[in-house]
């Protein structure tokens, strides 16, 4: 291994693996998945997908096999369902300083994994239990063998590569392929509408031959058979038809009530993809690099494509009813690339500092910091808090979690300021409009975006505990308490996959277990534990043999025995 990739690594294993088991899995998505790995355990059943020992059509198996590899050598916990990503990281780091090596020097690739590496929500998202960095990770990389077809046709021949056409197209479709097997078909939807939307802006010139798109599409289909095809034969298509009926839902209405206004995801980009975020809005508007028009091809054609890529994936999602922070995570790509083209350019003395931009990285750099500063205050008051919620009893529960804080919490977000100014102050201090020399512009960078990956980890380590002992530390402690006994947990009036998880719940046990009205009302086997909410108890006072027996921070836990 190269010097530049050891150290990538090394970096990647200094911020992504530390306390990746710090902290109980969040319902829904971490929860959801990692239960599906710890029940293919169970049940011995590895090419099926299951929750609560039924088939789960929403998502295709490949995160979760990766899981229950992790979970294999880990034991079943958070630190194994979280790990994939963890390793999902560092692959994506070395992978764009690759590209970034190979598109404009062993410099620019630093700067874009720095870039990368320093914004809040790509960075966390490694350190999370969801599937999205690995179907962002295959779709991209998939993508890019595809450009590199494009970039190396007889006008494109900028770019040097070792790898035959059709074995590049052949190994492109294979990772589109396993982005499928990852997430489903939205893959092959936004690679087919990125590269529809570039074949339009080149005016529909055919850069590639059919029998070249042809190899692209059979080694997709090919990978995605291997389950999907296998799964159709085996249990005819009714999994296919309950998997794309939720696919289509998803897109097209609000699920489990995750709606919002069409701007939602732009502000989600500029906000969760700080500092990045501030840097590459100039750039897309107008490319920050001097390039030669005639011997750099392959460079403005990337441009285009990590443009065109933004765009669809911002729009599309946008588009879609329903809005989850992580549905425009693909956009990280190309956001942060546009990110490090800009301050490559200062960088290289090829542009000027537009001063718009530095207001705009101390905005919000004061912004975020003051947040992460007023945590800890707002923390030691809580009561000032409770008349604003005076009509939601839950919440006014969740508030009752007895959360010590105090002021050396106060430290990531000092830290984020701190390292806001120096790095303003290193762009600035020639005056707005001026040319930086390199050392001076890449010290401001490091600074800033290795300062932002520490502040990232310094508020995980300072307030991810305390936001889950306000919102679900009390319910995942008390299903942790039954985990091993001979009893059944039901949630009412609201979803969670957290009691099948931390109760380990066994495969087995009577089909009726499911059942409200049996566990409420039949002859049970063994104890029944409900869950409610403090503002909905789901009817359970009306029976005479169901009985409260606690309640914690908004939740509230009923038991009946058996007659």
């Amino acid at each position: 291994m190269k010097k530049d990739q050891f150290v990538i690594v090394l970096l990647g294993i200094l911020f992504y693996l530390p306390f990746l088991g710090g902290v109980h899995l969040f319902d829904w998505d971490e929860i959801n998945f990692a239960e599906a790995a710890r029940e293919m355990i169970v049940s011995g059943d590895y090419f099926h997908v299951q929750i609560d020992y039924l088939p789960f059509w929403e998502k295709p198996p490949l995160f979760i096999w990766m899981q229950v590899l992790a979970m294999k050598l880990f034991g079943v916990n958070e630190f194994a369902a979280r790990f994939p990503n963890a390793i999902c990281g560092i692959v994506t780091l070395l992978f764009l300083f690759h590209i970034g090596k190979k598109l404009h020097g062993r410099s620019f690739g630093w700067i874009w994994v720095l870039t990368y590496l320093g914004s809040i929500l790509p960075h966390l998202y490694f350190r999370s239990g969801i599937i999205d960095p690995w179907f962002n990770l295959l779709i991209f990389s998939s993508l890019y063998h595809f450009i590199l077809i494009f970039s190396n046709q007889e006008n494109y021949g900028q770019v040097k590569s070792f790898i035959d056409k059709n074995k590049r197209l052949f190994f492109g479709g294979v990772l589109l392929g396993l982005a499928v097997l990852t997430k489903g078909p939205a893959a092959i939807l936004l690679v087919g509408l990125t590269g529809f939307v570039y074949w339009v802006s080149v005016k529909f010139k055919m850069y590639f031959t059919i029998s070249q798109l042809l190899i692209y599409g059979f080694s997709a289909i090919l990978v995605t058979a291997l389950w999907f095809g296998v799964e159709l034969m085996i249990n005819g298509g009714w999994f296919i038809t309950e998997f794309t009926t939720y696919q289509i839902r998803l897109f097209s209405t609000p699920d489990a009530g995750h709606g919002g206004f069409f701007g939602y995801h732009f502000v989600v980009l500029l906000l969760g993809c700080f500092p990045a975020s501030i840097f590459a809005i100039p750039a897309l508007w107008r490319s920050p690099l001097l390039l030669d028009a005639d011997s750099q091809k392959w460079q403005i054609d990337f441009r285009k494509w990590m443009l065109i890529l933004f765009w669809v994936v911002l729009i599309l999602f946008s588009m879609v009813q329903s809005k989850i922070v992580h549905y425009s995570s693909l956009c990280y790509f190309p956001l942060t690339y546009l990110s490090a083209t800009y301050l490559f350019s200062i960088s290289k003395n090829e542009k000027k500092l537009n001063s718009r931009v530095v207001i705009a990285l101390l905005f919000f750099g004061l912004l975020i910091s003051s947040i992460f500063i007023a945590l800890p205050l707002v923390g030691k008051n809580i009561e000032l808090l409770k008349p604003l919620f005076a009509k939601d009893l839950f919440a006014l529960g969740n508030l009752e979690a007895e959360i010590t804080w105090s002021f050396w919490d106060m430290i990531p977000g000092l830290f984020l300021l701190f390292t806001t100014l120096i790095s303003v102050y290193i762009f600035w201090r020639k005056g707005f409009g001026k040319k930086y020399s390199f050392l001076k512009s890449m010290s401001g960078s490091v600074i800033l975006f290795g300062g932002s990956a520490i502040f990232i980890t310094l508020s995980l380590i300072f307030f991810i505990n305390k936001i889950e002992g306000y919102s679900q530390n009390a319910v995942i402690e008390f299903y942790k308490s039954l985990e091993g006994k001979n009893v059944y947990v039901k949630n009412v009036g609201f979803k969670s996959y957290a009691p099948l998880f931390y109760t380990k719940k066994p495969d087995g046990l009577r089909k009726e277990n499911r059942s409200y009205k049996w566990l409420t009302e039949g002859e049970i086997d063994r104890t029944v534990y409900f869950v409610t909410k403090i503002n909905n108890d789901g009817g359970l006072r009306k029976y005479d043999d169901i009985l409260e027996v606690g309640r914690k921070n908004g939740f509230v836990f009923f038991r009946r025995n058996i007659p």
